[in-house]
């Protein structure tokens, strides 16, 4: 890494890309079960199935520091278990196994076969696997084949053989499948174009005659070698290829999928094929021909079916007949090919069909899918269109096929897996004025794009819900015996009595259950094997099995403040400041120790471990004092209310808690005293088991209430209820045990205790003022909670408005029909759909129309009403191109929305035949726009800003300065400053920052009195923007198409001079650089995240948390940027990060460094994700690499927790 920089960043990611490019089925845990593998981006995820449920449970993720470009499963001949093959920029083959009882990937084999890199001549584009498992073939756009032998040694492990090569020089392959041979010798078919003779030819006569060829490639296991087996012509326009079931199960081959035709081949067989069928309605265009995009094959007894997917997301179920002999068997010759409509999902990157009746969707954009089959289109009224009916050459004219388009009928959708790609623009603001700011972000594309609100913390289930008359200061539940597995009584406690509430069916006032119901409680417990303690203010009351009561009075003039139990101790502090201590004697009483101990101060709150299992008590008494000190005292009977540490805090305890809870450091689990402070501050300490000492002090802001701790249990892991401003839950990571501090979406509350019922085994009660309820934390995993309003069309850019909690987005969709003209081809039509059904844009899209666009403006309350408030269509084949609200000087500073749109744009080569800037004014709050007047432009403006009380516009190579007119906008001031096109701006005072579509950043300088707009720096890197923040007056952070990200600084001397006041004349006078500004920017950090960041914005994301440079990606990424405050940290951090690079090195045997260097070398920037992996090593590599960094395991971890939790989740 280059050390020169003088700035540090530490990158992370906030949520991880959610885009899938690929999935696989097979039963990676060894078991009947079957599992999905996908990828997205860099990141391999393995889900479970649950069919109680039927959800996707996420088992493990994990980021492989490389581009995976394609994962394939296979199994051994004669295995039980698949392993996972990814074909990655590695220029490696990896193989991996899934180890469930680790919940870990362990790759088994790397093998290199060329350069790393995603290149064109190098294999990894395609990868096709054996059905039988016996071998894989691996391909490059261009040339390079690769056959690798999959077998197994002596001792039955997985083995990979070398290479054989199957190369054909200057020919393009466009896809690839493995053909099912049964036991046959594998082969594997290819779609080639041989382009030898046009690259001969001058005149393109010879492109035009070009043809496409299906191709069979056949590995001779006897002889060891590949060999070109069979080649014959195909549809040029063919993109797909699926194998046919063979062997046994059906006559083997191919369907080749191209425009408008879905056509079967094999070597020994005809030629079938048939038309992919067309909608039919008014809003269609009956000769728009489609392509198929995905298709799942899936072998059931005695028949297989193929379902394929139209560009349009239509799904069509094709099957293979074939002809039957005398007896009624197959003869393995094929009949004819099948198709009909099935059903209609959102278009897909993959489909995966699972043997339990499942079908998952990963979807191109939007949320992924998981269905279930209700049928398999049988007996149902669609038309079915036979190959009879279709000529098998693709040039032959031929009768289209139609069908209607219908709502789902075969599947129903179980769940939906959040997914926010392609995410276009992102905004980070505390609308609801809580503690931390929430994240809006627009997402999706066509009518499936939505609007999302994300808000850090855990989803809750409401169970129930109960007002009371009174104020309630605390709630306790309790068993009655041990072994009971269900609480018996809820105890409310109030200002001056005691309420119990027994559990049953239903929940009602208690009586006769001994406790003393005229005074408040301060602790009940379940106590010995058949009995219950009360205590409260005046004293102690023991509940034993028979009913009797024993009772401890407090001593005179004296009363309880702060009191502890478990199953066999209790312990009580008095006004006096004395501790009393109990312990359940042989014979079931509560006896008191005659050790008393007088504290200093006056005594806040106690707390007393649970007894560990085989021990007859607690070793340890936590006690906390108003001096701002917690003690740790030992219960030892050789040693009562000894004390054994103590820990000096910044404000006074509040509550305290002894917790055994999960461990990533020890593999089991530790003893934790858990801390709240009256500031709000929560601390988390561990308590050593042997002497009683605290150390690894961790500490978290909660809020400015004062912090209450409870213990409870989630999913039968120990967790802590942390209760402040709002409520915290304390647990170990499913994944790596850390200890994981989350919000929960839920009400502020007072008190909580943990609940166990029939109706809620793992609940929590609650209460707040006079209310009590009661509800379930489920899911730990997701700790975004996301909430979704849908959109008409892709949004394209939002803006909120500066004064109210609303936002306004605009929307564009290409080649997509816009309501009048949907409207007027409805009304003319005669035909009506099924049923008189007007399709569901959200499930169907939106009606195509070439060279229309179609667009909009919404108003959006994601606060209050959670909806669209208002929709501007736009018309005249009009796009909105950006937006901007700004407040103009010469209106009385009044905020207005300024829109940008172009008229007839075409994307490339780019051509319009007009632009105009709209002005809106706000109307009810905001909540309505009002049109004031429009004002035509040569060119489309694409970048508006507010400057200086009046507007910025980015229009072409222009930057222009407008004030608001009468009856169009005004134009002030205008100046030539970038050499293709400004996509962006950004501005501080005087200075503003205008990003270029590919010549990186211009600082320009704007001199009232001389009305001059002067570029005075620019970069000398020619970077693609795509976002830019300015992160200070001189430092502008970036993104490019590319997937960098990286940081600018201007030379502190430039600076200054375009500041200086009258220096107008200089800088325009002064000598340009190499055709450019003045002054050349500093690159001061540049990293590679692997996603192309839309968004980019200096923010805070938790309360009392540091600034970071918060960027968002149009994968789904969210990432932070983290500035390292110390040169130690840094030099930390880079230790650890180059440790972990050998240690831990990438599953898909990608060079770290060369992966985070991709287009740049990585400056300045160190990897917070390859950090955390830390926390998943073996302990003895952790000791290692604690031990090469002179610091213990528990330090490194504490280091790392740090850097995400003070500034993130």
């Amino acid at each position: 890494m280059a050390t020169t920089s003088s700035m540090f960043m530490y990158s992370l990611t906030v949520q991880p890309p959610a885009s899938i490019t690929h999935a696989t089925v097979g039963q990676f845990t060894g078991t009947k079960d079957q599992q999905i593998v996908t990828a997205a981006g860099s990141r391999l995820t393995i889900y479970k199935p649950d069919s109680d449920k039927t959800k996707l449970d996420a088992l493990l993720s994990q980021d492989v520091f490389g581009i995976i470009r394609v994962v394939a499963a296979f199994r051994l001949p004669g295995g039980s278990k698949d392993y996972i093959i990814i074909a990655s920029d590695s220029g490696r083959v990896s193989i991996i196994d899934y180890l469930p009882d680790q919940n870990r990937f362990n790759r088994i084999h790397l093998e290199t076969y060329g350069k790393s890199g995603i290149r064109r001549v190098i294999p990894g584009q395609y990868l096709a696997v054996d059905p039988k498992g016996r071998a894989c073939l691996i391909a490059s756009a261009e040339k390079n084949k690769l056959v690798y032998i999959l077998n197994r040694t002596p001792q039955a492990d997985l083995t990979i053989s070398s290479p054989l090569e199957a190369h054909k020089p200057q020919t393009l392959v466009y896809g690839l499948v493995g053909l099912d041979t049964g036991y046959d010798n594998p082969v594997f078919a290819a779609l080639e174009v041989d382009f030898s003779e046009c690259d001969q030819d001058p005149t393109g006569q010879a492109l035009g005659e070009l043809e496409k060829s299906l191709v069979y490639y056949e590995l001779d296991l006897g002889l060891n070698h590949v060999v070109r087996k069979w080649s014959d012509p195909v549809d040029r326009t063919a993109n797909m290829l699926f194998s046919v079931p063979g062997g046994s199960d059906g006559p083997s081959g191919v369907l080749v999928c191209g425009l408008d035709n879905i056509t079967y081949r094999h070597s020994n067989q005809d030629a079938f094929r048939v038309a992919i069928p067309r909608r039919r309605g008014a809003t269609e265009n009956p000769e728009r021909k489609r392509y198929i995009t995905a298709g799942i094959a899936h072998k059931m007894r005695g028949q297989s079916f193929f379902l394929v997917q139209s560009e349009d997301g239509d799904v069509f179920k094709v099957t293979v007949q074939m002809v039957e002999d005398a007896s009624g068997q197959m003869t393995g010759e094929v009949k004819r090919l099948v198709i009909k409509y099935f059903d209609t999902f959102p278009v897909a990157s993959s489909l995966c069909i699972l043997r339990s009746g499942y079908l998952f969707v990963a979807t191109e954009g939007g949320d992924h899918h998981l269905y279930g089959f209700e049928k398999l289109g049988e007996a149902d009224d669609e038309i079915e269109y036979y190959s009879d009916s279709f000529p098998t050459d693709p040039t032959e004219p031929y009768e289209p096929a139609y069908f209607q388009p219908r709502g789902n009928e075969n599947v129903r959708r179980f769940e939906s897996i959040i997914s926010m790609n392609p995410q276009l623009d992102c905004k980070v603001a505390n609308l609801t004025e809580e503690d931390a700011p929430q994240i809006y972000s627009i997402c999706g594309s066509g009518a499936r794009s939505s609007f999302r609100t994300l808000k850090h913390g855990l989803d809750v289930n409401h169970v129930v819900d109960a007002m009371l008359p009174r104020t309630i200061t605390a709630v306790f539940t309790t068993k009655v015996r041990r072994d009971d597995e269900f609480d018996i009584y809820i105890v409310l406690s109030f200002d001056t009595d005691t309420l119990v509430l027994s559990i049953g069916e239903t929940v009602e006032e208690a009586s006769d259950t001994g406790y003393l119901t005229s005074t408040s409680s301060l602790a009940v417990q379940q106590l010995g094997e058949h009995g219950m303690v009360q205590i409260h203010p005046k004293g102690i009351r023991h509940i034993r099995a028979d009913k009797s009561i024993k009772e401890w009075p407090a001593p005179q003039h004296r009363s309880i403040v702060a009191a502890t139990t478990n199953n066999r101790q209790a312990a009580v502090a008095l006004s006096s400041g004395e501790l009393v201590y109990f312990e359940l004697d042989s014979d079931g009483s509560l006896a008191e120790f005659e050790e008393k101990r007088e504290m200093t101060g006056t005594v806040t709150c106690l707390s007393l471990g649970d007894i560990p299992e085989g021990r007859m008590r607690s070793e340890f008494l936590a006690v906390g004092c108003d001096d701002s000190t917690v003690r740790i005292m030992s219960l030892d009977p050789e040693a009562t209310l000894e004390s054994k540490s103590v820990q000096a805090l910044t404000s006074a305890p509040t509550s305290l808690a002894i917790m055994a809870m999960a461990d990533s450091i020890s593999g089991g689990s530790t003893l934790y005293l858990h801390i709240g402070l009256y500031s709000g501050v929560y601390l988390r300490t561990v308590l050593d088991e042997v002497t009683g000492e605290l150390s690894d002090t961790r500490t978290r802001f909660l809020g400015p209430k004062p912090a209450k701790l409870f213990k409870v249990s989630i999913n039968e892991q120990t967790s802590v209820l942390a209760l402040s401003s709002r409520p915290w839950l304390g647990y170990p990571d499913p994944v790596t045990k850390a200890f994981t501090l989350t919000p929960l979406n839920y009400i502020p509350l007072d008190w909580g205790a943990n609940v166990s019922s029939e109706l809620c085994k793992n609940g929590i009660v609650g209460i707040r003022d006079q209310s009590l309820s009661i509800f379930e934390i489920g899911n730990v995993v997701n700790n975004l909670l996301q909430e979704s309003i849908p959109l008409t069309y892709t949004p394209r850019k939002f803006v909120r408005h500066p004064e109210l909690p609303l936002f306004y987005i605009i929307e564009a969709d290409n080649n997509t029909m816009s309501p009048a003209t949907k409207q007027k081809l409805l009304d003319s039509s005669t035909e009506i759909n099924r049923d008189g059904l007007v399709l569901s844009a959200e499930e169907f899209g939106n009606a195509r129309a070439q060279g229309h666009w179609a667009s909009c403006i919404h108003v959006v309350d994601p606060v209050v009403t959670n909806s669209v408030l208002q929709q501007i269509d736009l018309e005249d084949n009009e796009a909105a191109t950006s937006i901007a609200a700004v407040s103009f000087s010469s209106q009385g500073d009044e905020i207005f929305l300024v829109v940008g749109t172009g008229k007839d744009m075409v994307l490339n080569p780019r051509s319009f035949s007009a632009g105009f800037i709209y002005i809106y004014r706000f109307l009810e709050d905001g909540k309505e726009l009002e049109f004031i007047h429009k004002t035509r432009l040569e060119t489309p403006p694409t970048a508006l800003l507010g400057f200086q009380g009046r507007l910025l516009a980015g229009i072409g190579k222009e930057l222009r300065i407008y004030d608001l007119g009468l009856k169009q906008m005004l134009r002030k001031c205008q100046a030539k400053v970038a050499p293709n096109l400004i996509v962006g701006l950004q501005t501080q005072g005087s200075r503003i920052i205008v990003s270029d579509v590919q010549e990186s950043v211009v600082y320009v300088v704007y001199k009232y009195q001389e009305n001059r707009l002067i570029p005075f720096a620019d970069d000398a890197v020619a970077r693609w923007t795509t976002s830019t923040a300015m992160v200070d007056y001189e430092t502008t952070a970036g993104g490019d198409k590319f997937g960098n990200l990286w940081l600018l600084r201007c030379p502190p001397k430039a600076s200054e001079e375009a500041d200086e006041d009258g220096a107008g004349a200089h800088l325009i006078h002064e000598r340009q650089y190499l055709q450019g500004a003045p002054n050349r920017l500093e690159l001061m950090s540049h990293f590679f995240p692997q996603d192309i960041p839309t968004s980019i914005q200096k923010t805070q994301l938790v309360a009392g948390g540091r600034d970071v440079i918060f960027w968002a990606g149009i994968q789904g990424t969210m990432g932070i940027l983290v500035p390292f405050v110390s040169r130690e940290d840094v030099d930390f951090f880079q230790m650890l990060e180059q440790q972990l690079r050998s240690e831990d090195a990438p599953l898909a045997g990608r060079d770290h460094l060369i992966y985070r260097s991709y287009y740049v070398p990585v400056k300045g920037a160190i990897d917070g994700d390859l950090c955390e992996r830390y926390a998943l090593l073996p302990n003895e590599k952790k000791e290692m690499i604690a031990g090469e960094m002179d610091r213990s395991v528990r330090e490194v971890e504490r280091k790392i927790s740090d850097m995400r939790t003070r500034v993130a989740y």
